[in-house]
């Protein structure tokens, strides 16, 4: 019974993936597809919201696309730490846009560690992106890759990020080997999120819910 309704939930997220507060970046995936033929970029869950975004939250993609076809932080433990911080802190979805550093997966195999050359490759889209959520001016990267691409965006000479003021915040990856530690290293690195969503939310004029 679980299983059917998960699945019908899912079935209901992508029948509404191209809703008015989402269809912007979900058609933004598909011009990104249409540039790699045979690529895969994972769809933005409708519970965003484009024009209410303040907060990018960047994911170091590595591993497979996520089976739902949206874009994740990671596996299922990876989904719920994420969930719990943000409950925690009162940050609401609609505030919130969900990214992958290398939009692109390809069907049927996993990406392994992001090179260089994939990890730059991301910075167009990433720029695209910002330019559909105009209320967004703080990014939290999660991960290696992620604080990179990151890094590579502050570097860009686009008048957008300097205008708004962009501000980026490094932290861990949410699941796999990244998060593998004891349990009082792990409940460290929630509270280094923590601080860094909280901070983000401040900044953009976000009081919590």
């Amino acid at each position: 019974m679980t299983a059917q309704v998960t699945e019908t939930y899912r079935e209901e997220l992508w029948n509404r993936r191209y809703e008015p507060n989402v269809a912007a970046v979900n058609e933004l995936c598909d011009s990104l597809v249409d540039l790699r033929p045979g690529s895969e970029v994972s769809y933005i869950d409708p519970v965003h919201n484009v024009d209410e975004c303040r907060i990018i939250s960047l994911y170091s993609n590595i591993g497979s696309a996520h089976d739902s076809g949206f874009v994740t932080p990671g596996d299922d433990d990876a989904v719920a730490r994420l969930m719990g911080v943000q409950w925690q802190i009162g940050l609401r979805p609609e505030y919130i846009m969900p990214w992958n550093v290398h939009p692109w997966f390809t069907h049927g195999k996993a990406n392994g560690k992001l090179a260089p050359g994939e990890i730059s490759a991301g910075l167009k889209p990433l720029l695209r992106l910002l330019a559909l959520v105009p209320r967004a001016s703080a990014i939290v990267a999660h991960g290696t890759e992620a604080n990179r691409l990151a890094g590579l965006l502050l570097k860009t000479e686009n008048p957008m990020i300097w205008r708004r003021g962009v501000k980026t915040y490094k932290v861990r990856s949410l699941g796999g080997k990244s998060f593998g530690g004891s349990a009082t290293r792990q409940q460290e690195w929630l509270e280094e999120m923590k601080a860094a969503y909280a901070d983000a939310m401040a900044r953009t004029g976000l009081t919590a819910a």
